[in-house]
């Protein structure tokens, strides 16, 4: 049973733990909301996911760059989480 458990525990990401924390209320003051909407990784950011990406596919990647990679996509899973609770805040006031 425990080990079951654990392997449950294992496989939840960080976003699906961050969205429980920001619940499911609608809390999120509208203009907040709106802050979060236009929150976006800068061009230099995106060129490296871009590099470390390639060279993933490649299978050329040191364990450093996964590593780094893994950062950026659980920063991108955080905003994709933060910018789904906005649209909903807005959606819900009538503000969408």
């Amino acid at each position: 049973m425990l080990k079951i458990m654990a392997t449950a525990l294992d496989s939840i990401t960080e976003a699906e733990i961050f969205s429980r924390v920001i619940g499911g209320d609608d809390s999120l003051p509208i203009s907040v909301a709106r802050s979060v909407l236009t929150w976006k990784f800068p061009k230099r950011d995106l060129t490296r996911v871009g590099k470390l990406q390639e060279k993933n596919n490649a299978g050329t990647i040191t364990a450093e760059e996964r590593d780094e990679l893994e950062r950026y996509v659980r920063v991108s899973q955080f905003l994709s989480v933060l910018q789904a609770r906005a649209r909903l805040t807005l959606k819900s006031r009538g503000e969408a």
